[in-house]
């Protein structure tokens, strides 16, 4: 029986440990197909830009665990235009160059994340953005993040600690793989405390419907000055929904796994 092709992607680029920590938690589940951008796409959500060129670099990963090294392609794209890359044109070149026949996609992941994906922002992440894309492909996907402080977001920290969270990708990925999503599922979201550990409980969550991420204004001198806005984090007990994602991650320090429907109508009766 062929084993399962799963597709590992990312918004933190090619070079992030949390995609090697997600690839390295389901070697043993399929066949990895890695396909990332070139470098840090935080915050492009499922966005398309015109500039991007495109360019594709091979690079081998060690996963560690003693594994054999696998091949991973690099893209200058944003993480939904990586997605798109990877199923129309690299897959079939991926299939060709290892002697196989053209194969379809039965999973993707998207992560692990350096930093929480939560509250009504979500569709700002690159993360999710390329999740939802596979998703429109009719791909099972999973959306990895672990909440790290504000310095990790456009970093890949070596001292960071993915291994509980990569448990809880390869425990759900093992799951989807063998039941498929709930119907009307296409993505499920999993958010992870920090200092999660492996006996850190989860549990399913909604999105929340209040701001987690809050804009910071850019100390300028003159308007014309090339600046960034900065963030911050707030969270109020009393406000944020007890089922939501905010209140699991940020309060109860749970792990949060959110079901998401590419489908963004609301759910309400409308008038014939």
């Amino acid at each position: 029986m062929q084993r399962p092709l799963i597709l590992i992607t990312n918004d933190d680029g090619i070079r992030s440990l949390g995609l090697r920590a997600a690839a390295s938690a389901c070697a043993a589940l399929g066949d990895l197909f890695i396909v990332a951008p070139a470098v840090q796409q935080t915050g492009q959500g499922r966005a398309k830009p015109v500039g991007s060129s495109g360019q594709i670099t091979v690079h081998t990963l060690d996963l560690g665990g003693g594994r054999p090294p696998v091949t991973a392609y690099a893209v200058d794209a944003s993480p939904a235009q990586v997605v798109e890359i990877a199923l129309v044109e690299l897959l079939p070149f991926h299939c060709r160059t290892g002697i196989e026949p053209q194969r379809t996609v039965n999973l993707a992941i998207s992560g692990i994340n350096y930093g929480e994906n939560i509250g009504e922002g979500v569709t700002v992440s690159g993360t999710i953005g390329a999740a939802m894309e596979a998703a429109s492909f009719g791909i099972p996907a999973l959306a990895v993040s672990q909440q790290t402080q504000a310095e990790h977001y456009w970093s890949h920290d070596a001292a960071l600690d993915f291994m509980a969270t990569a448990g809880m990708v390869r425990q759900f990925a093992a799951w989807v793989l063998e039941r498929g999503l709930p119907p009307g599922v296409d993505v499920l979201k999993i958010d992870a405390p920090e200092g999660v550990t492996p006996e850190t409980p989860w549990r399913w969550t909604r999105v929340s419907r209040r701001r987690y991420f809050f804009p910071v204004a850019p100390e300028r001198k003159s308007l014309d000055e090339r600046a960034r806005m900065g963030f911050t984090t707030h969270v109020d007990p009393a406000l944020v929904e007890p089922d939501s994602d905010i209140y699991a991650v940020a309060i109860d320090h749970v792990i949060s796994v959110t079901p998401l429907s590419n489908d963004l109508t609301a759910k309400v009766t409308i008038p014939a």
